[in-house]
C-alpha cells in the first residue's frame, strides 16, 4: 500500500517493534511504569520543560492543555484553521466548557496580533475570560518563523495570556528551520507533540509544561478515561521515535518537494511550487478532472489518497521516491484512459 492520506498511517519498523516487545512494564496509574516514566522524564528535559505527560493522542494532549490552562467559562484564542478548533470535535467546548475564539489565519499560517488584540475580552462579567493563545506549528505544512514565535511570547506576556503550541508536527518545523527543537519550544508555556505522525510511533503524544500544569492535566486525563495501565510498550516506541526518527524528517520534506514538482507537470493539477509545506503537497484540481473516480482506480492498484478539489498529499517514512514515481505514473495513466 502506498498511502498519501496522512503521516498518521505510519507503522513501526522492526527495531521499534522489538523495543516495544521488550519494554519493562508497570501500572502507570500508580506511577510505576518505568518505560512511561523514562519517556516523560527524557521528554521534559529534552524540550526544556519541568514535566511531561504521555497521552493517547494529540487530540487528548491538546484538550488536556486547554483544560489545564482554562477554567469553565474561560476562552482561548486560536486560528480558524487550528486543529484544536476545527478538527477535534469541539472538545474544548463540549468537555471543558471553554469558549474558542477563532481568528482568521494569515496566508503563512500565522495570526495577526492586531486581530488577536481586538478579540481579547474586557475584564467584565458579561464576557468570557480570555486566558490563552494557542498556535500551531507546522500548520497546513507551513512553518511559523522563529521571529513570529518570539513576538507571540512578548505579546502574551504583555496581555497576561498563557501560550500553548499544538506541536503535532513541531519536529517538521525544527528540521525545516535547521534548529534545535528548544529554539521553538522555549517560547511556550505548554507544548503538545505527536509521536505517531512523522516520527513513526504507532500511538501517543506528549504534553509538556510546568509541574503544576502537568499535574492538573494528569487529573483531567484520568477524568476523561485516558489513564492507561501497562502502556510502557507504547511509551518505548515513542522514546525510540524521538531518538531515531527526527533527522530523517528531512527525507520526507525532500520527497514532498519532488512530488510537488512531478505533480505540477501534469495538466489539471495546479501546484504552487513557491509554497514550502514541509511534508505536505497541495494541488488545486481542475474541474474537468474526476478526482474521485481516479482515487478509486488508484486504490485498486494499492495507491491511496484523499480525493478533493483541493488535494493534499502527505509524505512520511513509508513513502519513497520510487513510490512517488509509481503514483505519478498511475495518475498519468488514469487521466488518459
Amino acid at each position: 500500500m502506498i498511502d498519501f492520506r496522512s503521516d498518521t498511517v505510519t507503522k513501526p519498523c522492526a527495531k521499534m517493534r522489538e523495543i516495544m516487545f521488550n519494554a519493562p512494564l508497570g501500572d502507570d496509574v500508580y506511577g510505576d511504569d518505568p518505560s512511561i516514566n523514562k519517556l516523560e522524564s527524557v521528554a521534559a528535559q529534552r524540550h526544556g520543560f519541568a514535566s511531561a505527560l504521555f497521552c493517547s493522542s494529540g487530540t487528548q494532549a491538546n484538550l488536556l492543555a486547554l483544560m489545564a490552562h482554562c477554567e469553565r467559562g474561560d476562552e482561548y484564542i486560536c486560528g480558524q484553521n487550528a486543529h484544536n478548533y476545527k478538527f477535534e470535535g469541539g472538545g474544548a467546548a463540549v468537555l471543558g466548557s471553554i469558549q474558542p475564539q477563532p481568528i482568521e489565519n494569515e496566508n503563512d499560517g500565522s495570526l495577526c496580533f492586531d486581530k488577536i488584540r481586538a478579540a481579547i475580552k474586557p475584564k467584565d462579567f458579561h464576557f468570557a475570560n480570555t486566558r490563552l493563545l494557542s498556535l500551531e506549528n507546522t500548520i497546513g505544512g507551513k512553518v511559523l518563523p522563529l521571529s513570529y514565535l518570539a513576538q507571540a511570547r512578548e505579546f502574551t506576556h504583555s496581555h497576561q495570556l498563557a501560550l500553548h503550541l499544538d506541536g503535532a508536527r513541531v519536529y517538521n518545523a525544527a528540521v525545516a528551520l535547521k534548529v534545535d527543537i528548544t529554539e521553538i519550544t522555549k517560547h511556550f508555556d505548554s507544548v503538545s507533540i505527536c509521536l505517531s505522525k512523522g516520527l513513526g510511533a504507532p500511538v501517543g503524544s506528549l504534553l509538556l509544561g510546568s509541574v503544576e500544569l502537568i499535574n492538573k492535566a494528569r487529573r483531567w486525563r484520568k477524568v476523561l478515561g485516558g489513564a492507561m495501565r501497562q502502556a510502557g510498550m507504547l511509551a518505548a516506541a515513542g522514546h525510540y521515535a524521538l531518538e531515531h526518527n527526527v533527522s530523517r524528517l528531512a527525507d520526507d520534506h525532500s520527497n514532498a518537494r519532488y512530488l510537488a514538482q512531478q505533480l505540477s507537470a501534469i495538466e489539471g493539477f495546479n501546484v504552487d511550487l513557491s509554497r514550502d509545506t514541509t511534508n505536505m503537497v497541495y494541488a488545486n484540481v481542475a474541474d474537468n478532472v474526476d478526482i474521485n473516480a481516479i482515487a478509486q482506480q488508484l486504490k485498486a492498484q494499492g495507491i491511496v489518497f484523499s480525493p478533493s478539489k483541493t488535494l493534499r498529499l502527505v509524505t512520511h517514512l513509508q513513502i519513497t521516491r520510487a513510490d512517488i514515481d509509481q503514483f505519478i505514473a498511475a495518475l498519468t495513466s488514469a487521466l488518459h484512459v
